[in-house]
């Protein structure tokens, strides 16, 4: 039988965040799980009933923030990164912008606002790590990628900042710094992780905590690596391009933050990217290879763990996926199973929240290791470009944003 969601995430969030409010990405500790009950079991045909909708937040694909009953959400307007902050309702509190956009390609905003001690700190499409206050007034910002002489991919900056102990973790990558932390308060620099002469991905770094060792994991083009939170020390790296085993080299396009649990960590990326389980050593350290899988491999929609199993999708090629299960203990795959295509995951009251990426289709999921097990389905076509802004939900409600879209639905 299928454990229920595990309430040691919950556990260590609160460890993590003790006298600190944080409101993150992908819930609390970036798991992609939200801890809500009495959602429905199924949806209507045609989907659950819509509340409201906002249909000028600019171009994004980045999703929303909900904090003390504030709704935030960052939109491209032009060439200026725009941050607004909305009533439960969707009606307009204040708009700000932050910063320059990225122009390149895929153009619309990727980072997700983060909220901490009230707060919302956020990247700008150039670089510019920023913090606003609650009233939308920018109390101070840094642009870090011009301070460790960094220079964005080609798919540009999608990171979003890391909170925790009143400091602020961001990704430079480079040859002065691979990962550096400000004092979440000023602005000031804290420390500074040593280079490893790569480029940063587009990955939002993970706090874990390790007998109770705090320890930053991410990776960058070339490296997942291991970093002690408190002093920035680089504990271990793992070098992802041997790990692979594959001739040839992949794209390096890392995009998933890990999983966690149990001095274990799941490291799984889509571009043909082998997924693997390491475990930590009892000082965290060091970690060694459990176990690879080839079978799930998520482009950029994320993966949850329920119970023992790990639910996400693989990576057939930019433009397809299915959705995979494979077990969390000894990566043997459960399931495979072609719908639509590949998109973000997320889980709440012990049901899964699919969204394909291609045309908007929307899915509810038993929790179920042994089939792909669809209750219900509906269709969001409303906003223009791919469907990669991740789903949200928040007292009863889901979130889906598309482009310049914001659609609320009741799901309670």
């Amino acid at each position: 039988m299928t454990r229920k969601i595990s309430s040691a995430i919950l556990l260590i969030f609160l460890f993590l965040n003790t006298n600190a409010q944080l409101f993150d990405w992908r819930g609390q500790d970036r798991a992609g799980i939200y801890y809500e009950t009495g959602l429905f079991k199924s949806w209507p045909e045609g989907g659950p009933t819509l509340l409201w909708e906002l249909s000028d937040l600019g171009e994004g694909y980045s999703s929303v923030t909900i904090a003390n009953e504030v709704i935030y959400v960052s939109g491209r307007k032009d060439d200026q990164d725009v941050l607004t902050a909305l009533h439960l309702d969707g009606s307009k509190i204040w708009e700000t912008v932050y910063g320059q956009t990225w122009s390149r390609n895929f153009t619309g905003t990727r980072g997700i606002p983060i909220v901490y001690n009230g707060d919302i700190f956020l990247v700008s499409g150039s670089g510019e790590l920023v913090c606003i206050n609650s009233d939308g007034k920018i109390k101070w910002k840094v642009n870090h990628y011009e301070m460790f002489d960094s220079k964005p991919l080609m798919f540009g900056i999608s990171e979003s900042p890391l909170v925790y102990d009143n400091k602020v973790v961001v990704s430079p990558g480079g040859n002065k710094a691979s990962v550096v932390a400000f004092d979440s308060t000023n602005g000031n620099l804290l420390w500074e992780a040593e280079p490893l002469n790569e480029g940063p991905q587009y990955i939002n770094p993970k706090l874990i905590v390790h007998n109770g060792r705090k320890i930053i994991v991410t990776i960058t083009e070339s490296h997942v690596i291991g970093i002690d939170a408190d002093t920035g020390t680089l504990l271990w790296k793992l070098n992802y391009e041997e790990i692979n085993e594959t001739e040839g080299k992949p794209r390096k396009n890392h995009a998933n933050t890990p999983l966690y649990r149990d001095g274990k960590l799941f490291i799984s990326n889509g571009y043909k990217y082998v997924s693997f389980m390491v475990e930590l050593s009892e000082d965290g350290n060091d970690v060694s290879i459990l176990w690879k899988s080839r079978a799930i491999g998520p482009h950029h929609g994320g993966m949850v763990l329920i119970g023992d199993y790990i639910y996400s999708t693989n990576y057939l090629s930019n433009s397809m996926g299915d959705w995979v299960c494979v077990n969390w203990n000894t990566g043997e795959t459960m399931w495979t199973e072609r719908w639509e295509n590949k998109g973000s995951i997320i889980a709440a009251d012990d049901m899964l929240y699919i969204f394909e990426e291609k045309n908007g289709h929307v899915g509810l999921l038993n929790v179920n290791p042994q089939k792909f097990d669809l209750v219900s389905s509906f269709q969001m076509t409303k906003g223009e470009g791919p469907f990669w802004a991740h789903p949200v939900i928040n007292d009863g409600k889901l979130y889906l944003r598309h482009g310049e879209v914001l659609m609320v639905y009741s799901i309670k």
